[in-house]
């Protein structure tokens, strides 16, 4: 079975930094493109960027590029998304997905890990 297991949140004052590592069990290699989302207390859940494990190409939405970066490393099994110059808006809770190289959405996803940034 698919397993995506998100960890490294956690309470950080504005301005810090935190990794956030997905670790991923069960996927074959049709599942490509490795995806962040966050969700902060009262919001849908927001797209914040993705990456192949093939190509370790990525995207991000223009919101956050600059601050925010995805990596990879495929002999783990993890990608990790590395977060600057935290602000408190940026609280949310953060969750990996998996999405199949045919489908058009995420076809699984993890618990999420909480990341609360203090003013």
């Amino acid at each position: 079975q698919v397993h995506l297991v998100e960890s490294g949140g956690e309470l950080v004052q504005a301005g810090g930094s935190l990794r956030l590592s997905c670790a991923a069990s069960g996927l074959t290699l049709n599942y490509d493109l490795m995806g962040w989302f966050c969700q902060a207390p009262g919001k849908e859940r927001e797209f914040v960027g993705s990456i192949r494990w093939s190509s370790r190409s990525t995207y991000y939405t223009d919101s956050e590029k600059g601050r925010f970066t995805i990596s990879g490393d495929n002999a783990k099994n993890t990608v990790y998304l590395q977060m600057n110059s935290l602000k408190p808006e940026d609280t949310a809770v953060y969750n990996c997905a998996a999405r199949h190289s045919a489908s058009t959405h995420f076809n699984y996803w993890g618990q999420g890990t909480q990341v609360t940034v203090a003013e």
